[in-house]
């Protein structure tokens, strides 16, 4: 994989001036509408079959950015399984979960865990012993300990009962 170093304000003006913001004009003019058919390619957004369907919940598991490198941006992905998101009880089953389905979003972007720059990790009753299984489930994802960079966040509680772990990332990829 190929990385090219930016610095924040050189990557906030890569990614803003690759999606054409654009708050001005009134709709009709020809240039804002070439601007939306612009941004739409610019924009692609994935919600795999094999994840459950995000849409009535008012998100997307993925949507990646077209510029001279691609982004990608993967939602919070949960250790259930299935359309029904069904849990396990066992922390280290739902962090495995999770992480197949992260894979299961990267994919949907033509992306690996290779790709992955940035993961936030949100743990219920975060405590030692649940920071040494995601370390050693970590491991076996990034085996060429080639880590993202990471956030863990500990919390009381997440959107489903019986939710312990959830992984959302940032992945780039060289055009």
């Amino acid at each position: 994989m190929d990385f090219v170093l930016l610095s924040k304000k050189s990557l906030f003006v890569l990614v803003t001036g690759s999606l054409l913001i654009s708050c001005n004009g009134t709709g009709d003019d020809k240039m804002t509408k070439k601007k939306r058919e612009y941004e739409k390619k610019q924009l692609n957004i994935v919600n795999p079959d094999k994840l459950f369907d995000p849409l009535p919940y008012s998100f997307s598991h993925s949507i990646s950015v077209d510029a001279p490198l691609k982004f990608c941006f993967i939602a919070g992905q949960s250790g259930g399984i299935g359309e029904q998101q069904i849990l396990s009880n066992n922390f280290r089953i739902q962090v495995k979960n999770a992480l197949q389905n992260l894979k299961v979003a990267l994919n949907s972007q033509s992306m690996t865990m290779d790709n992955v720059v940035k993961a936030n990790l949100l743990i219920v009753n975060y405590d030692q012993e649940k920071l040494k299984i995601w370390e050693e489930e970590a491991k076996k994802v990034w085996r060429n300990s080639q880590f993202p960079t990471s956030t863990l966040i500990p919390v009381s509680q997440l959107a489903l009962p019986n939710m312990l772990f959830e992984i959302d990332a940032i992945a780039v990829q060289g055009k």
